[in-house]
């Protein structure tokens, strides 16, 4: 008998530091499924952020294209933004913006965006140098607008450009 617990003694003696093992590997286990979650979720806020500030910029360059395309044509007879004699003014996006009368004009178009916090912006270009066609091109961006008839982005901003040929 005395044999016997010798060798069931003995057996558990070599048997230590098992429970420990164990636990270090289920631990290490859970850390990196963890791990994997918290980087999958951090690449869906990132991509999330990415794509409303692209819409931010999209929606600013198309505000200021809809206000140009809105005055050009409904002034066809005072070649708004053509080289007419009077510097022409209109709102757009809530902005007052004063040209000058040139074949090519360049505007901003300022607090584009979210109401509460409008910091979205447009630089746009009218050229009518060409008697034919119209070119204008709109530049938005997602940030850099909060200050009236300022458009300065910064280097995380978002671009989008339209061009319309009419």
């Amino acid at each position: 008998m005395r044999k016997n617990i010798n060798k069931i003694q003995k057996y558990f003696r070599n048997k230590n530091g098992f429970a420990l093992l164990y636990s270090v590997v289920v631990s290490s286990i859970i850390l990196a499924i963890a791990l994997g979650v918290s980087n999958i979720a951090y690449k869906e806020i990132v991509f999330g952020t990415s794509a409303k500030d692209a819409n931010d910029a999209f929606y600013a360059a198309d505000t200021a294209a809809e206000c140009t395309l809105y005055y050009d044509n409904s002034n066809l007879d005072t070649n708004f933004f053509g080289g007419g004699s009077n510097p022409p003014q209109f709102y757009c996006g809530g902005n007052l913006i004063n040209i000058s009368p040139q074949l090519v004009t360049t505007f901003v178009v300022s607090r584009l965006g979210d109401p509460l916090n409008p910091t979205g912006c447009a630089i746009v270009t009218v050229d009518k140098s060409n008697p034919l066609i119209t070119k204008t091109t709109s530049v938005g961006y997602n940030n850099g607008g909060g200050i009236l008839n300022s458009c300065t982005p910064n280097t995380t901003s978002v671009q989008r450009v339209l061009e319309l040929n009419y």
